[in-house]
């Protein structure tokens, strides 16, 4: 069995639930989202601002690009939190438990400045990670091999101590290819069984009893 030294959490998805696709169907409409969707690069305009991009510089050009798109694109930046609907709580109280244990924790994560710090006010558990390794403070994004580099120089932990935890397979798929332990994100419950069996102190509920 291969000790796990330190447990790398991705942010979006695996410890808030963010969904973009849910906020636009409800103020706007499902057949209006998909138009919107479909005529602008919404996602390519994301990966920018997670790669470092201003938010308000990246929205205000994508709304001068379509005008007729104008007032959905702001909603981008104007109505960002709302994308979030929530904690997943089953992460979070896994991370808590696992800083409890003494198990260093850290978060590997593509994601913006502004909405990250939108992001840390309304969660302040986000901040309560050992480190943060943030896409638009690297300059790079997941999953390019550079933002993995960077966090094995930074920890010094030998790649196959790292476990991620990712809800996109390419993410785990580039991380797994450098030697990392990876767990593909589908439920707190199943990532709690893997860390479980790995002998991870702290991954099962009631772990100090």
């Amino acid at each position: 069995m291969t000790m796990v030294e330190a447990v790398i959490f991705d942010i979006g998805n695996v410890l808030i639930k963010w969904d973009p696709i849910q906020f636009y169907d409800r103020v706007i409409g499902v057949d209006a989202r998909r138009a919107l969707f479909a005529a602008v690069d919404l996602e390519g305009m994301n990966l920018a601002v997670d790669a470092g991009a201003d938010l308000h510089q990246a929205v205000e050009e994508m709304a001068a690009q379509y005008p007729e798109h104008a007032g959905s694109i702001r909603m981008w930046r104007d109505n960002w939190l709302e994308f979030v609907i929530g904690p997943i709580d089953g992460s979070v109280a896994l991370l808590r438990r696992l800083r409890a244990a003494g198990v260093p924790v850290h978060a590997l994560t593509n994601f913006g400045h502004t909405p990250l710090a939108m992001a840390d006010a309304a969660f302040p558990f986000l901040l309560e990670f050992d480190s943060r390794f943030v896409s638009a403070e690297l300059g790079v994004c997941k999953p390019d091999p550079a933002i993995y580099a960077a966090v094995e120089q930074s920890l010094g932990i030998p790649a196959k101590g790292l476990f991620f935890i990712d809800d996109k397979r390419e993410n785990t798929s580039a991380a797994s290819a450098r030697g990392w332990q990876t767990h593909f994100f589908e439920g707190s419950e199943a990532l709690v069984h893997d860390l479980d069996a790995l002998g991870v102190a702290g991954a099962r509920f009631g772990w100090a009893t």
